[in-house]
């Protein structure tokens, strides 16, 4: 009979094993039947889906919870959410920032979402928005990981103090190299800075995660660019490329000759299916683009696509929760995922596969492990994407941080059961 600090009963593990986990300090000591042990605390999860923590690739915790300020996106497009921000970045403080990062994180991780990359806006002479996300990242630290990109919103040679300022992020500890080349006055301006951000990413030793060709515009072909710099440079496996938009309107000639540029490369994909069909096609009458990437075409070459949230509540969107069983439902349609083993991709997308995007080693369920984990009111994977459901649960670093009742609604309705569920095990 072992002692555990923390023992999960009966749980229903992605790949449909059931076991029980076994948790002592901040790792995972067991996963087996551990039948007849004891713990200090004991969550039973008989039969519920218990799964990795919720890992967003891609996030602006900078923006995040500032929607209506200075004003609301009228025209809903990329171009004037980039223009709000750069209007409300010059009058926001250092405390405003920290206190909406502060409040989106709770919500996080009560959906337990435990691990965020956040892009962090370095066209500010005074940083204030680095500062301030520094600051929240040793907050969160006991129970959220916060990885942070240097990302140099107005584009690193457009604005003119970008990449001093850029330098000046990752001097004072941010982590990841961005970019955002499609929003350089030129292509060959853009092509210019993917090579030096890489370079300088390669130099430091840093990943890199570029916004790339978050555009309508089939032309704007960066990635081409990135996934040579990072052969070039021997960055394979570091970079990730970002909303990659174009490829959605790309001839499907030219996407035949990138695609295997970009498994080379081993460069990872982040769509993020909320915000790119929202913000893209703007222009459009009808037959309308959506702008999503072409994800199961990367995911047949072997390329890692991560399904990323990018914005809640902030000045590219109006809506959101911050939770990703919310953003891969919606890349699910978007991207016409809809056979079985596809909705299982979906949702390994928002945990395991967002987790190996970001270099998490000590991630999963397995014995060393970092025993962080949530359970859901939901029997399965494919199931929790249809139904969203409670987050019965939430682990981390081997303590529990948030609980949840049930969803089970009363109902009063002659001859039915007293209750009900959404729940549904075919026969």
């Amino acid at each position: 009979m072992a002692e555990f600090d923390i023992l999960v009963t009966g749980g229903t593990l992605p790949d449909g094993r059931v076991a029980d986990i076994g948790i002592t300090g901040d790792r995972v000591a067991a996963l087996d039947d551990l039948s007849g042990s004891t713990a200090g605390e004991v969550i039973e999860a008989a039969g519920d889906l218990v799964s990795p923590p919720f890992v967003d690739p891609h996030f602006h915790l900078d923006a995040t919870l500032s929607y209506g300020t200075p004003r609301i996106n009228a025209s809903g497009t990329l171009l004037e959410g980039i223009a709000l921000w750069g209007e409300l970045k010059q009058t926001v403080t250092v405390d405003e920032m920290v206190e909406r990062a502060l409040a989106y994180c709770d919500w996080a991780v009560s959906l337990g979402l435990l691990t965020i990359r956040s892009h962090v806006d370095v066209c500010d002479d005074q940083l204030r928005a680095v500062e301030a996300m520094l600051q929240v990242r040793e907050t969160v630290k006991p129970y959220l990981d916060l990885q942070l990109v240097a990302f140099p919103q107005d584009g690193l040679y457009r604005d003119p103090t970008a990449h001093q300022n850029l330098i000046r992020a990752l001097d004072m500890g941010v982590d990841v190299v961005g970019g955002i080349p499609h929003f350089e006055r030129t292509r060959a301006a853009g092509d210019a800075s993917v090579t030096e951000l890489c370079e300088i990413a390669a130099k430091r030793g840093l990943m890199v995660d570029m916004h790339c060709d978050e555009s309508d515009d089939p032309q704007s072909r960066h990635i081409e660019t990135l996934a040579a710099e990072t052969t070039r440079l021997g960055l394979q496996g570091r970079v990730a490329g970002s909303h990659l938009s174009s490829m959605h309107s790309m001839d499907n000639y030219y996407v035949s000759k990138l695609l295997p540029l970009m498994a080379e490369a081993e460069v990872s994909a982040i769509p993020n299916p909320l915000i790119n069909i929202m913000l893209q096609g703007r222009q459009d009458t009808f037959p309308k683009r959506r702008g999503l990437t072409r994800v199961k075409e990367m995911q047949a070459l072997g390329i890692r696509v991560g399904w990323g949230q990018d914005c809640v509540r902030d000045p590219w969107y109006s809506l959101g929760t911050g939770d990703m069983l919310d953003v891969a439902f919606m890349g699910m349609h978007v991207a016409q995922m809809s056979a079985p083993e596809e909705m299982q991709r979906c949702f390994d997308m928002v945990t395991q596969e967002n987790a190996a995007i970001l270099g998490l080693d000590d991630y999963g369920l397995r014995e060393g492990a970092l025993a962080s984990l949530v359970v859901l009111d939901a029997g399965n994977a494919i199931e929790a994407l249809r139904l969203r459901p409670a987050r019965l649960a939430v682990v981390s670093k081997g303590k529990i941080v948030s609980t949840q009742p049930r969803g089970d609604a009363t109902l009063s309705l002659p001859g039915r059961p007293k209750s009900g569920n959404r729940r549904h095990k075919l026969s």
